[in-house]
């Protein structure tokens, strides 16, 4: 039964989770995601997976904690550029359609065409017209798109406000990850409450039965990753495949090869 839990409260009596805890039921979820991409291949099964959230709330390191054993020839991580003029005039959610997945694949929207219920509505990128529009269809999109045998699950990851402080402070002070902070984060940032209605809007419009949103506390990043790879996979009724075992073959004799004399240029061995 889903857990009605709400979005704000953090599960009580939540003892810190410790790294050696998280890498060791991490390796363990990552051999599951393993035997789900076999079963995914050999069936031919499509998931189509969207992260959403505000920024800061984990999505690419939930992403990457996901992808991270898995091929990225099955698992493909979709996070799609600024519109150009040309995709601006056509149907909005044509431009995501080509990145859904085909037989055997698992393709994850980091951001998805939930960008016209959030960040182009809170920004004034598009009109209230165009999102009330946009509120109406997409349910109708998603049932086509799961009667098209597509498995699509939707994440929402909710981070407090001072949690969510605390991320963006740090990449101001941390340079590897400046990269991470944008002037559309720092504008999103200062407009906290037009985002809580922006999401409101949005879970009333498209939380359907035929395709929920589940909302992951993303206040801690270890648990929520946790959480969220094993919620993906008890939704999804994969099976272990047999395999054979797998020994390494002998290697051939060297006979008449010799190493070259070749001054090869090394990387020098700083370390």
């Amino acid at each position: 039964m889903a857990d009605r839990r709400k979005k704000s409260e953090d599960p009580a009596g939540q003892a810190p989770l410790s790294r050696e805890d998280y890498d060791k039921e991490l390796a363990r979820l990552h051999g599951e995601l393993v035997k789900l991409q076999e079963w995914v291949v050999q069936t031919g099964t499509k998931i189509c997976i969207v992260f959403e959230g505000r920024d800061g709330a984990g999505k690419g390191g939930t992403i990457k904690a996901i992808t991270e054993r898995v091929s990225p020839r099955i698992f493909r991580v979709v996070a799609l550029p600024t519109p150009t003029e040309r995709e601006k005039s056509q149907m909005y959610v044509q431009r995501y359609l080509p990145h859904l997945p085909a037989a055997g694949e698992v393709v994850l929207f980091d951001r998805s065409w939930y960008n016209r219920a959030g960040v182009e509505r809170v920004m004034g990128f598009c009109t209230e017209a165009q999102v009330a529009e946009f509120l109406k269809a997409v349910p109708l999109v998603e049932r086509a798109i799961i009667q098209s045998g597509v498995i699509l699950l939707k994440y929402w990851l909710e981070v407090s406000e001072a949690e969510q402080t605390r991320r963006l402070e740090a990449r101001i002070h941390d340079e590897r990850k400046h990269w991470k902070l944008s002037k559309m984060d720092l504008d999103s940032y200062s407009r906290w409450y037009d985002y809580s209605r922006a999401r409101d809007d949005m879970f009333k419009a498209t939380d359907t039965d035929i395709a929920p949103w589940f909302v992951a506390n993303s206040n801690n990043k270890r648990r929520v990753r946790l959480n969220i790879i094993r919620h993906l996979l008890d939704s999804v009724p994969y099976k272990a495949l047999p395999r054979e075992k797998i020994t390494l073959p002998k290697r051939q004799k060297a006979g008449d090869y010799t190493e070259p004399d070749y001054p090869y240029r090394f990387v020098p061995e700083k370390y």
